[in-house]
């Protein structure tokens, strides 16, 4: 159990600087300075009797205890920001801070019209959206839902379908095509200039096919390596060299003639993106209103 003396100031501060592995990251979410964030933590630190954090000049991380605390404190203040939320949002509806946590193409292709219409409806609730490529713990981080492919959803959690299955797409201009011809199989690849993904562990990420069981993972060679669909996307279309996206990322270049596909039924729907949250005893009702939401454009 938390200190008596500790105010939910503290806490929310451990989190934070948890949640952003800086101080100074943390103080403008917190929208405080800096100094006296630092000065909170040493005080909680100095209230403990033990150190939260390892500090450097370039990096802050988490002591055992602090890993301890987090994941001891984290979900239980979960809990009282739902029931303050629960409370305040009595009367006046769903209102307070929603934190979500997704990936960028999803964010972008699922996710946000979601929010938008949610925002329509409930304007005294401000959505957070964090997009990272990183798989993140949202109980752990303070993150109220997060969305990922249905595989990679823990499995204490509950789970709302999200759009569409995915699809991956591979791509180039059509000046590439006219220079360098058409892949006709995936192994055909090996022998075309591709732009290579770095995750955000610094692995990189292997293209994927599939077809008729037959299941195909390729290491695959180019002339540059990149961490952004965006800028990738700008990079096959100069014609440097075939990409591999998220279907939606790439289907307005297509429709409008920017790049062509290859490989099509090679790349078939993939797990189905979901929104997914713990199960709390007390959930805020803005939480409530959104998965209300998202279960009603579900089952649209």
């Amino acid at each position: 159990m938390p200190d008596p003396r500790l105010g939910l100031n503290e806490l929310e501060a451990v989190m934070a600087v948890a949640r952003r592995g800086s101080f100074r990251q943390a103080a403008i979410e917190l929208d405080v300075s800096t100094t006296a964030l630092s000065h909170t933590i040493a005080k909680l630190e100095a209230t403990l009797d033990t150190r939260l954090f390892n500090r450097t000049t370039r990096s802050v991380s988490l002591t055992e205890a602090g890993t301890l605390f987090l994941e001891q404190v984290g979900p239980a203040l979960q809990d009282v920001r739902a029931g303050l939320d629960a409370v305040r949002s009595h009367a006046a509806g769903p209102s307070g801070v929603l934190r979500i946590n997704a990936f960028a193409s999803a964010a972008r292709a699922a996710l946000l019209p979601l929010v938008l219409e949610f925002l329509r409806r409930y304007p005294k609730v401000h959505v957070d959206l964090v997009t990272e490529g990183r798989l993140v713990d949202i109980v752990a981080d303070g993150f109220d839902l997060g969305v990922r492919a249905a595989n990679l959803v823990p499995s204490d959690m509950i789970v709302i379908g999200l759009g569409e299955p995915q699809r991956y797409a591979v791509v180039g201009s059509p000046a590439y095509f006219a220079a360098h011809g058409r892949p006709r199989t995936p192994a055909d690849l090996l022998r075309h200039s591709c732009l290579r993904i770095r995750l955000p562990n610094g692995a990189i990420y292997p293209w994927q096919f599939e077809r008729k069981g037959e299941v195909i993972r390729l290491d695959v060679d180019g002339p540059l390596t990149l961490d952004e669909a965006g800028v990738a996307r700008a990079v096959v279309q100069e014609g440097i060299g075939l990409g591999f996206f998220m279907e939606q990322d790439v289907q307005p270049d297509i429709e409008a003639g920017r790049l062509e596909r290859v490989l099509e039924d090679w790349t078939p729907p993939r797990d189905r993106l979901c929104l997914y949250y713990p199960n709390r005893r007390n959930p805020s009702a803005a939480l409530k209103a959104f998965t209300t939401l998202a279960r009603e454009r579900n089952l649209a």
